[in-house]
């Protein structure tokens, strides 16, 4: 398939593609429903989106309960072409924000018909019906895109598209596993009952189209890549420093610890026990040297085998505390006192330049 590009004048690109797609949100077609579930599958995926979602997503599929995490009930989502579009990311997160990879072939918890199975309940839920998208490119002029997502969108989703108080949207494999007409329907509708307002009423067509042409242009270049799995901690090596001295760390609030002084402590060789409550994949990516996987949805009788009650427990998460939150407040109940939590999270540990210890990776061909 061939594309022509025509520099129009400097600093004006106009990508222009041999075909459009001209059906419009009238004239598409309705996707029959997926696979209806079993009862004991709708159990299963019912109890896993309690385990493993609703700390973010929230209880009842609303969104924004923690770190910006998406509604799974908004219509203009749940009809947009599901399942990929939430398939792909619960199954392999999204690299460089909080939503780790929960398939098991990635270090995650739930086998592929479980993710499967979690998606179609989330249809199943939602109750609406699937439009279909075609997979063609929505035109737009890039560098236009670029001004008016500037002056749009920078607030919520970023300047270069991170996410602030809004999802990432130039995420690479965000944009790998959505369509152009995928983004485009999203902002012609927004997100009910979230923040994310509908620009079908305050934008033109075509600046709508320039907009999803400049968000599929920060997709070129990307990699996939696999990790190499590692081995978990075996309790024998649960603490860190044995025989060092206790951090006796000044908590605020009587809780958080600051990045700057868990640093210091783990430089000085003090004596404690790391805890990463992410997804363990993620933790296979990137962690604390030192820390053990010890997932918020983890049965607490299994994880805090190993781990006494004597030693400082600091937990950590990327959202940038829920997770961590949760999992010391369950300790807490449990008897165990001396505990904190990392009160940055690991991405402001990282963003303060303090180490971390990364996964091994390796490329994967198309």
């Amino acid at each position: 398939m061939s594309i022509a590009v025509k520099v129009l004048s400097i600093g004006t690109v106009l990508v222009t593609f041999l075909f459009h797609s001209t059906a419009s949100a009238q004239e598409r077609e309705r996707r029959s429903p997926p696979r209806k579930l079993t009862a004991h599958q709708a159990e299963v995926a019912a109890a896993n989106y309690q385990k493993y979602c609703a700390l973010c997503h929230g209880k009842d599929r609303e969104g924004h309960a923690n770190d910006h995490a998406p509604s799974l009930r908004s219509k203009s989502l749940m009809e947009s072409g599901i399942a990929h579009q939430v398939l792909r990311p619960m199954q392999y997160g999204r690299k460089g924000t909080a939503m780790g990879g929960y398939l098991d072939e990635v270090g995650g918890p739930m086998t592929l018909d479980e993710t499967w199975d979690l998606t179609y309940w989330l249809f199943e839920q939602a109750g609406y019906d699937r439009l279909k998208f075609s997979t063609n490119p929505v035109l737009g002029d890039v560098k236009r895109g670029e001004q008016v997502y500037q002056q749009q969108c920078a607030n919520c989703h970023g300047v270069k598209g991170e996410g602030v108080n809004a999802p990432a949207l130039m995420n690479q494999s965000a944009l790998a596993h959505n369509t152009d007409e995928f983004i485009r329907h999203a902002i012609v509708n927004g997100r009910q009952d979230t923040p994310m307002q509908a620009y079908k009423d305050k934008l033109s067509e075509e600046d709508i189209d320039n907009i999803t042409a400049f968000l599929r242009s920060k997709s070129l270049g990307w990699k996939a890549e696999k990790p190499i799995l590692r081995a978990l901690p075996e309790p024998a090596d649960y603490i860190v420093n044995k025989d060092g001295d206790d951090p006796n760390f000044d908590l605020k609030d009587g809780m958080y610890v600051l990045s700057s002084d868990l640093n210091d402590a783990l430089v000085a060789k003090k004596r404690m026990v790391l805890l990463d409550t992410r997804v363990t994949s993620v933790w296979q990516t990137a962690h604390i040297e030192g820390s053990i996987p010890f997932p918020y949805y983890a049965d607490l009788d299994e994880t805090v085998r190993g781990i006494p009650k004597d030693v400082q427990i600091v937990a950590y998460c990327s959202c940038p505390r829920a997770a961590a939150d949760y999992t010391i407040n369950k300790l807490r109940d449990r008897g165990y006192t001396r505990t904190a939590v990392l009160w940055e999270g690991i991405f402001g540990w990282m963003h303060q330049g303090f180490p971390v210890q990364r996964g091994e990776i390796e490329g994967v061909n198309d």
